[in-house]
């Protein structure tokens, strides 16, 4: 399907965009694309931190445990 869309297709489809929608418009979307995405890649590590951080302290704990029963046992 796509793969037989030329490089001189693209280029003439992307010349009436241009044309439609002007090149500061696009240039906006494009900013604005681009800082939708900036905000997604930030909330995902910011997941992945807090999601490290809370089994780090769920590990820390089973350690603390760990010790204290030892040394009950003892």
């Amino acid at each position: 399907m796509l793969s037989g869309i030329s490089i001189w297709q693209l280029l003439i489809i992307l010349v009436i965009i241009m044309l439609i929608f002007g090149t500061k418009k696009l240039r906006n979307i494009g900013g604005d694309l681009g800082g939708a995405v900036k905000g997604f890649k930030d909330a995902v590590k910011d997941g992945e931190k807090a999601a490290s951080d809370k089994q780090l302290s769920e590990q820390k704990n089973e350690t603390q445990e760990k010790k204290v029963t030892d040394k009950d046992q003892a």
